[in-house]
Order: structure tokens, then C-alpha cells, then sequence
């Protein structure tokens, strides 16, 4: 599944594409608009975007996580080498500290992550304050094609924005395909 974006200049231009796309069969599940403009998206009854999708808490999380992890480990190692407790750490309570540790840089990740935007949705955030609508289309590889040729024919106003493997995965690249 890739993520296709769009960039739409007018909310009736984002109304008439997410009709279009309904049309070729994309439902609002696989279309999400983000926009500074949510209560235009409100009254015309388009699928806004979501929080995995404009915040970063995601891939926050997870690299808190893998900090966590390491971290973890360290004092794990230090643990089973100098005793702390005067007895030698059982297998299990290293294993408990490495895994409490990670799970607490995993929450620290994601509450650092609420409170930025997602990295991939920030290219984009200039066109978005200057009020324009963001458009994210979630498709199979046998719908990428005729999702475009719709795009072209019927809406040339919507310009390709870029092209991701799948939206979620937090370490991706965004393939852009604008200048």
C-alpha cells in the first residue's frame, strides 16, 4: 500500500476529488485530508486527518523506545556486574529493567512526539498555513494508476505532492516529487 499526496487549492476542488475517488472505489477509510480549514472539512462531510497522521508521537515514541532500550541494557549490565542489592540479579529482574526502562523512553518519545508535527505532513506545512488542503490517498498498487490518470483528467488544478511507500512507518523517507 502506498500514500499518495495531493495538494488542492480550494475546498470545492477537495470536495469534487474526494467525490471523484469515492467514484473509482476509494473509500473515506484510505482518504484523509489535512487542512487548516477543519471546519470547512467539517460542514462539507470530508474525512479529516487523524492524530497518527499529523502528530509525531508515533515514531517519537518508538525512537524513545529504542533510547529506552539501550539505556536498559546499560544499567542491566552495570546491575549484573556490581550487585546493587548485595545479591547476585536474577536473569528476570534484568530482563525487568531493561523492559521497564523501555517502556518508559517509549512514553517520554511519545509525549515529545504530541507535541510536534509528523515529519512527513511538515513538508508540506507552508502550503497548508497558506490554505491549502493537503490530500493523503491510501492505495493498493493496482489503484495507483487509475488514481492518477483520474487526477489528471479531471482535476489538473490538484497538483502531485509526493509519493510514500506507506504512511506510517516512522523511519521512511518522503519520496517528494515536487521541485
Amino acid at each position: 500500500m502506498k500514500c499518495i499526496y495531493y495538494l488542492s487549492p480550494t475546498l470545492k476542488s477537495t470536495q469534487q476529488i474526494s467525490d471523484d475517488l469515492h467514484d473509482i472505489g476509494i473509500d473515506d477509510w484510505f482518504l484523509h485530508i489535512h487542512s487548516k480549514d477543519e471546519s470547512g472539512l467539517v460542514k462539507r462531510r470530508l474525512h479529516s486527518s487523524n492524530y497518527l497522521e499529523t502528530l509525531d508521537f508515533i515514531r517519537e515514541g518508538m525512537i524513545g523506545a529504542a533510547i529506552g532500550f539501550v539505556a536498559g541494557l546499560a544499567m542491566a549490565g552495570i546491575a549484573a556486574v556490581t550487585d546493587p542489592f548485595g545479591i547476585p540479579t536474577p536473569l528476570l529482574g534484568l530482563a525487568a529493567i531493561v523492559f521497564l526502562v523501555s517502556c518508559f523512553g517509549a512514553w517520554v518519545g511519545g509525549l515529545t512526539g504530541v507535541a510536534r508535527e509528523n515529519k512527513k505532513i511538515a513538508n508540506f506545512h507552508e502550503d497548508i498555513v497558506a490554505g491549502q488542503y493537503l490530500i493523503l490517498i491510501y492505495a493498493k498498487e493496482k489503484q495507483i494508476e487509475s488514481i492518477r490518470q483520474m487526477m489528471s483528467n479531471k482535476h489538473p488544478e490538484a497538483a502531485l505532492a509526493a509519493v510514500d511507500a506507506h504512511f506510517l512507518n516512522p523511519f521512511a523517507d518522503l519520496k517528494l516529487v515536487r521541485a
